[in-house]
């Protein structure tokens, strides 16, 4: 597709003229002329055009001969299914799951909350909000009800969809009592629900209120009432995504439907490199943004094959369940949290699942959400003998702001670096006083403004809270709030959030590059550096480390070459000395360690269990594994 430079440097010539371009892989009903507008402190992109998002996403798939593709692949080892669904058939689900909405009072602009787990009618329903012109808010499912009950009360929705159940690994999660509870907790009252009932859980349902998922959809198969794709403003939002936090007013990300689907168009095609019927995996869920971007929209808006995958990277049933995947659906790409590969690296380290497989047709691994080590990296190489690259992008971006774009053209791999910067986004390192730090300096990674199409504008209904948290600090320029910086050659490397980097004795070090040091350990399957209180330097940094399966050395010899390790490379400025081996790491449901909660707990502080941790049990071995190793005075839950 030509020279990433090149690219990029058009993009940075003509803004405009590029976005126009590229808008021209979307199918308008009224192709947009004014491009960026800013007006009233609003800005939007194609704000003039008029579009469907459900549209581009299938029918017009139909229309150009790929009806009898797959669009769906459903894999879902905890009950034991597998089912494809083609284009055609998604059209016709899509049409009458929005018939559905419509005889249940939902119009063009109501939003509708959906509370599912990873089963294709949670995408029917996405898709079907997005064809009548409503707007969808997708809450993780098995979310716990005061969370589900902050966003109903911000999004405010006319119906909400749900399931009986959700499925893990060794139980089953009734959903319908924590949707009651929500409810029960909720100032704003939604009037119906429409519920698909699983087969391994039935929910009662209250007459008049609960609707059947299914009993709906044959009367509207029965009578084929369809309904076609309305009509919508580029500008007009398709859904909103709350960030994780659940403290205070909840941030709503809005996502416009017309910036949305352009830049998304271009990524798949210029960063993931896929055409139109290949088979592209997002293992992550549809609740999270990269479930959003990249297992529903953007696979569907190329005409690729988006696999949709209910299960886990290990015990489903073992650390072969990935490769099984890949070889048995014919994934050309997959993309997934560095956290999944640390799992299947800690249980399978030599890669005997890996033999069984068929990975021939298999091209790119690309990882995002945590900080890809250079150990796990180097691993899934070895393993794979495919590219693996490591990108980096926020909930609130949608899409790539560093990156290596393979469909453009490969550019070498730096481990540690997240590649480069992506048409759209001038990236900038700025100190506190809104200076530019030289190449290799750490400081807030920024993002000059407009931010490019897909990009949050604002939030949902808070415009004063969007400036304060993105655009206030650093005059002209988005905040990411994470710290890193760029080499000479222009890679940017995301170190760790700005709260992560911690003062030692007036040295402000980062705790990303220590985790890389530790994690480079042959024994260390997986880590986190964080900083603790210290009366005499301010931080001091402490290791919570998991080892691989069979390590035959102490845990005092592995202590002490870490130790050795990042007194090495970082310096004894580093000042680390604490290390602490745990059986697990606590973690989001995407992915992500749960650092801030770690701190808390070492500090002394009041915490609560985090809305979005996979395993509370985990935080209580933790705590038991530091009072062993002679901690006192942690921090008390509330």
């Amino acid at each position: 597709m030509g020279n990433y430079n090149d690219i990029y440097n058009k993009w940075k010539i003509d803004p405009v003229g590029f976005w126009q371009e590229t808008a021209q892989e979307i199918d308008w009903y009224v192709e947009p002329k004014k491009i960026y507008s800013n007006e009233e402190d609003s800005p939007s992109w194609f704000a003039d055009g008029v579009c469907n998002t459900c549209y581009n996403c299938i029918d017009r798939h139909v229309k150009n001969g790929r009806g009898q593709q797959a669009a769906i692949i459903y894999d879902s080892p905890v009950t034991a299914t597998q089912l494809k669904i083609t284009y055609q058939e998604m059209q016709d689900l899509t049409s009458y799951a929005a018939t559905m909405l419509l005889d249940l009072g939902v119009q063009k602009g109501d939003c509708v909350i959906i509370y599912m787990p990873m089963v294709p009618e949670t995408i029917i329903a996405m898709l079907a909000c997005a064809r009548i012109g409503a707007v969808h808010s997708v809450v993780f499912g098995g979310f716990a009800s005061k969370e589900l009950a902050t966003r109903i009360d911000d999004a405010k929705p006319k119906l909400i969809i749900s399931a009986s159940c959700g499925i893990e690994v060794n139980r089953i999660v009734p959903y319908k009592p924590l949707l009651d509870e929500a409810i029960n907790l909720s100032t704003h009252k939604p009037q119906k629900n429409i519920i698909l009932q699983r087969s391994m859980h039935i929910s009662s349902l209250k007459e008049g209120r609960d609707y059947d998922w299914e009993e709906c959809m044959k009367e509207i198969k029965r009578n084929n009432r369809h309904t076609d794709c309305a009509r919508v403003q580029a500008s007009d939002p398709l859904y909103i995504l709350y960030t994780s936090g659940t403290t205070g007013k909840p941030k709503g990300i809005v996502r416009e439907n017309g910036g949305h689907m352009v830049a998304l168009k271009w990524t798949m095609s210029h960063i993931y490199d896929i055409a139109p019927g290949e088979v592209f995996w997002s293992a992550s869920d549809v609740g999270w943004i990269v479930g959003h971007s990249y297992i529903v929209y953007a696979p569907l808006l190329q005409g690729a094959t988006t696999l949709v995958y209910e299960g886990k990277p290990v015990g489903t049933p073992d650390a072969g369940a990935f490769w099984r995947v890949i070889s048995e659906h014919k994934v050309v790409s997959l993309f997934t949290a560095p956290t999944a590969f640390r799992a299947i690296k800690k249980e399978d380290y030599t890669l005997h699942y890996l033999k069984k497989y068929d990975l021939s047709h298999f091209r790119a691994l690309f990882l995002a959400g945590e900080r890809a080590d250079t150990e796990t990296i180097k691993w899934a190489e070895n393993a794979l003998n495919v590219p693996v690259i490591d990108h980096w992008w926020q909930t609130e971006t949608g899409w790539s702001i560093a990156a290596n774009p393979l469909g453009i053209e490969k550019l070498p791999i730096k481990y540690g670096s997240a590649g480069v910067a992506m048409p759209g986004y001038d990236i900038q390192i700025l100190d506190e006083n809104n200076q530019e730090k030289s190449a290799g300096e750490i400081g807030t990674i920024c993002v000059r403004l407009p931010l490019p199409p897909c990009c949050l504008q604002t939030l949902w209904q808070d415009t004063r809270g969007y400036k304060s948290a993105y655009i206030s600090e650093f005059k002209g320029y988005y905040s990411t709030s994470d710290a890193g910086y760029k080499d000479e050659d222009g890679y940017v490397y995301v170190m760790s959030r700005t709260d992560d980097i911690i003062n030692v004795a007036g040295h402000r070090l980062s705790t990303g590059g220590m985790e890389d040091v530790v994690a480079s350990q042959k024994d260390v399957a997986e880590c986190a550096v964080l900083g603790i209180k210290d009366d005499l330097k301010g931080q001091l940094p402490i290791g919570f480390v998991v080892l691989n399966a069979h390590v035959k050395s102490s845990d005092e010899e592995v202590a002490k070459a870490i130790i050795y390790k990042v007194r090495q490379d970082i310096g004894p400025v580093a000042a680390f000395k604490q290390v602490v081996f745990i059986p697990r790491l606590p973690k989001t449901r995407s992915g992500k360690i749960l650092r801030g909660t770690l701190r808390k707990i070492l500090d002394g502080q009041d915490w609560s269990m985090p809305a979005t941790i996979d395993d509370p049990s985990i935080i209580t071995e933790i705590i038991e594994r530091l009072q062993q190793c002679g901690y006192k005075d942690l921090g008390k839950q509330v």
